[in-house]
C-alpha cells in the first residue's frame, strides 16, 4: 500500500490543456461554425466552376494567347483594333455556338460530338449515317435553356474581355474617370449574375472537349 502511494506521489500530474476550460457547448457551437465556413468554401468554389464552365476552354485559351499579339500588348493603330475587333466577335461567336454542341455515348462506348438542332442531334463523326447503335437522339434537341446558356456564355465573355489590360489599353487607352469606374463595376455584375442564373438554370450538356457521365439523365 505504501509503495502503490509512493509510485502515485511521483507520477507527475497531467498538464492541463490550454482548452480545457471550453464547455462542451462552446465545442459543439465551434464545429458547428466550422460546418458552415467549410459549406460557404464549398459554394463559393461550385459557382466559380460553374462560372468557368460558362466559356469554351479552348476559346479561353486562344483569347488569351492571341490577345497580346493582336493589341501589340495594348498599343493598338487602327488595324490592329478592327483586327481585335474581329477576333473578339468570333470568339464570342465560338462561346455562343458551343452552348448547341453535345455529345453522346454509342453501344460500344465510344463517345461522339455534334450539333443539337430543333429535330435532336446531329453527330458529326459516327460512322454509320443511319445512327445504329446510337440513343434516341430526339431528346438531345434544343431547348430554351440553350438559348440562355449560349446568352450568358457570351455575356460572361465580353466581362472576360472588359478586364483585360490589353483590350481596355487597345480600345480605351485614356478612359475618364466615369468611364473607368463604368469598367470596373460592369464586369464583376455581370460575373456575379450570369453565376446566379447559371445556378438557377444548370447545364446539362456535355459539349465538344467535356466528358459524357453517362449515369446522369442530362435532359
Amino acid at each position: 500500500m505504501s509503495a502503490l502511494r509512493l509510485r502515485n506521489a511521483n507520477t507527475p500530474a497531467p498538464e492541463l490543456d490550454e482548452f480545457s476550460d471550453q464547455t462542451p457547448s462552446e465545442s459543439r457551437v465551434l464545429k458547428r461554425q466550422m460546418s458552415m465556413s467549410q459549406r460557404a468554401m464549398s459554394n463559393t468554389l461550385t459557382s466559380a466552376a460553374n462560372l468557368s464552365n460558362l466559356l469554351p476552354t479552348g476559346t479561353l485559351l486562344a483569347f488569351q494567347l492571341l490577345t497580346p499579339v493582336f493589341t501589340s500588348n495594348g498599343v493598338c493603330d487602327h488595324a490592329t483594333r478592327f483586327l481585335t475587333a474581329v477576333l473578339l466577335s468570333l470568339l464570342a461567336a465560338s462561346c455562343f455556338v458551343s452552348s448547341f454542341t453535345d455529345s453522346v455515348k454509342a453501344d460500344d462506348g465510344t463517345i461522339y460530338f455534334g450539333f443539337v438542332t430543333f429535330k435532336g442531334m446531329w453527330v458529326v463523326d459516327y460512322p454509320d449515317p443511319s445512327g445504329l447503335g446510337l440513343p434516341d437522339l430526339a431528346k438531345y434537341r434544343v431547348r430554351v435553356v440553350d438559348w440562355i446558356h449560349a446568352t450568358l456564355s457570351v455575356l460572361v465573355f465580353g466581362a472576360v474581355a472588359l478586364r483585360d489590360k490589353y483590350i481596355t489599353d487597345c480600345f480605351c487607352p485614356s478612359p475618364e474617370a466615369e468611364t473607368k469606374h463604368v469598367l470596373d463595376i460592369v464586369p464583376v455584375g455581370v460575373g456575379v449574375m450570369c453565376s446566379l442564373l447559371f445556378m438557377v438554370f444548370p447545364a446539362r450538356r456535355h459539349g465538344i472537349g467535356y466528358l459524357v457521365t453517362g449515369s446522369v439523365d442530362r435532359r
